[in-house]
C-alpha cells in the first residue's frame, strides 16, 4: 500500500472473534484487546450465533473462520456482507489454498489469512480491512485467479453492458489487477504515477459496482473480460 492504513481507521476498531474452538478464539481476544485502538465486542463459536452477534453489536471486522459445524464460515459470511454491507469480513484458514475461501470471497469477504500467522500481521490485517481495503497480496490474487481457471463457470455470464462504460484506460487496470500486479506495478508497467492508478481503480470501484479489488477480479473473470491469458 502507498500509504499507512492505520492513519484512516477511526478507532476503536470493533472486532468480533468467531471460530469453533474456544482456545483460538480467546487467543485472538487477548491479542486483539492487548493492542491499542482495538477492542473484541464479542465471540462466536459458529456461523449462525455470528450472524445474529453481528446485528446486535456492529463491529468494524469480523474475523471468521471458514471450516465450522452448522453454518460454516461461508454461509455466514454471505449474510453477514448482504444484511450489513459496512462490516468487514477477513477469513481464517489454516490451508494456503482452500476452495471454501474462494466461496466466501466471492460471497463478499475483504480477504484471508492462514491462521498461524504472526501477531504484528494479523493485527495489522484487521485495521487494513478496517480502513476499507482488501487484504489480497499479489500471490494471493494470482490464486484466486487459478482457482477460476481450474474451476470456470459452465455458463459465462457474458461481459455485462456496464463493462462498455470503461475507457481502455480503465481495462488496462483491470487486466493488470486481474493478472496480479500491485498498484505498483501497475504503475510502473502504463508509465504512470501510483496516484493516477489509484484514480483509475476507484472509477473501476464505482463503474462496476463493486466492493474491492477482490470483486474486480471475480466480476472481471465472470464476465469473460479477463481470461487465462492475463494471468501471471
Amino acid at each position: 500500500m502507498d500509504e499507512r492504513v492505520e492513519d484512516r481507521v477511526t478507532e476503536p476498531v470493533r472486532v468480533l472473534v468467531v471460530d469453533d474452538q474456544a482456545l483460538l478464539r480467546g487467543s485472538f481476544r487477548m491479542l486483539i484487546d492487548a493492542e491499542p485502538g482495538l477492542t473484541v465486542v464479542g465471540e462466536a463459536a459458529d456461523g449462525a450465533a455470528a450472524i445474529e452477534l453481528v446485528a446486535d453489536h456492529r463491529p468494524d471486522v469480523v474475523l471468521m473462520d471458514v471450516r465450522m459445524p452448522g453454518t460454516d464460515g461461508v454461509e455466514a459470511t454471505r449474510a453477514i456482507c448482504e444484511r450489513n454491507p459496512g462490516v468487514r469480513v477477513l477469513m481464517l484458514t489454516m490451508f494456503d489454498v482452500d476452495a471454501h475461501v474462494f466461496a466466501a470471497l466471492r460471497a463478499g469477504a475483504a480477504g484471508f489469512l492462514l491462521k498461524d500467522i504472526p501477531p504484528a500481521e494479523l493485527l495489522h490485517a484487521i485495521r487494513v480491512v478496517a480502513a476499507g481495503e482488501s487484504l489480497l497480496s499479489p500471490s494471493v490474487t494470482r490464486r484466486l485467479i487459478s482457482e477460476f481457471c481450474r474451476h470456470p463457470a459452465t455458463e459465462p455470464a457474458g461481459p455485462p453492458p456496464v463493462l462498455d462504460g470503461l475507457t481502455g484506460r480503465e481495462r488496462q487496470v483491470l487486466q493488470l489487477v486481474g493478472a496480479g500486479r500491485s498498484n505498483a506495478e501497475i504503475a510502473q508497467e502504463l508509465h504512470v504515477s501510483a496516484a493516477t492508478v489509484k484514480t483509475h481503480l476507484g472509477h473501476l470501484l464505482e463503474k462496476l459496482d463493486a466492493r474491492d479489488r477482490v470483486q474486480l477480479v471475480i466480476l472481471g473473470y465472470e464476465s469473460g473480460l479477463l481470461t487465462p491469458r492475463h494471468r501471471v
